[in-house]
């Protein structure tokens, strides 16, 4: 009889031993579930900074501080992250200027490839599908450049000189202007020529750098 309670009383151990370490794994994998998804959101809500030193010719014009959205355009983002992490804008121009919209550039054939090229890019350029959102496309807003295929955009970018509105929905706002903006109405003042008469009569060259 005493052996019998003995044999029950070690299974009743075992029982709780299985149990309390079938609980401490339960919780062990919940805090890695939660601390994974707290990662993730952080990885999300996260906005990357950048500066752009713009210059004119030689001359430095100033510096264009922008953030990025990855939680409503992850992909370009992306894309723009790792065009700067090989200084892939370094030397490329702001070719288009319209004053009273928008500001575009970061097409590779503005480094040194004549001015007719500009704002064409380069066929084998990686192309980010289209990420439409709900960001309005006021002033200091910066969008993805494309041709008529919404999931044309490569490294070509627009910082908005005023509100357009109609733009909304129809190209991909990834960031903002967080300070100077006033170096993209320093770059609208400028003398404007080339084929289409809305490049700078100057070179409006940028860096990108990664705050």
């Amino acid at each position: 009889m005493k052996i019998i309670q003995n044999l029950f009383m070690m299974l009743l151990a075992l029982v709780f031993i299985v149990s309390c370490s079938t609980s401490n794994n339960k919780q062990e994998e919940t805090l890695k579930n939660m601390d994974e998804k707290a990662k993730g959101t952080e990885t999300i809500t996260e906005r990357p900074q950048y500066v752009i030193s713009v210059s004119v010719g030689n001359k430095p014009l100033g510096d264009i501080e922008i953030e990025l959205f990855p939680d409503v355009a992850p992909k370009h983002v992306a894309n723009f992250d790792s065009l700067v992490s090989v200084k892939f804008y370094d030397g490329t121009a702001f070719h288009r200027v319209i004053p009273g919209f928008m500001i575009q550039g970061g097409d590779p054939n503005s480094k040194d490839k004549p001015q007719e090229t500009w704002g064409f890019g380069s066929p084998d350029q990686t192309r980010v599908p289209a990420e439409f959102n709900k960001t309005k496309h006021a002033r200091g807003i910066i969008s993805a450049a494309r041709s008529q295929d919404p999931n044309s955009a490569t490294s070509q970018f627009f910082i908005m000189h005023a509100n357009a509105p109609h733009l909304d929905g129809q190209y991909t706002a990834y960031g903002q202007v967080t300070k100077g903006l006033e170096v993209v109405d320093e770059v609208c003042k400028l003398p404007l020529g080339g084929p289409q008469g809305s490049s700078p009569a100057e070179k409006v060259s940028m860096k990108i750098v990664k705050k």
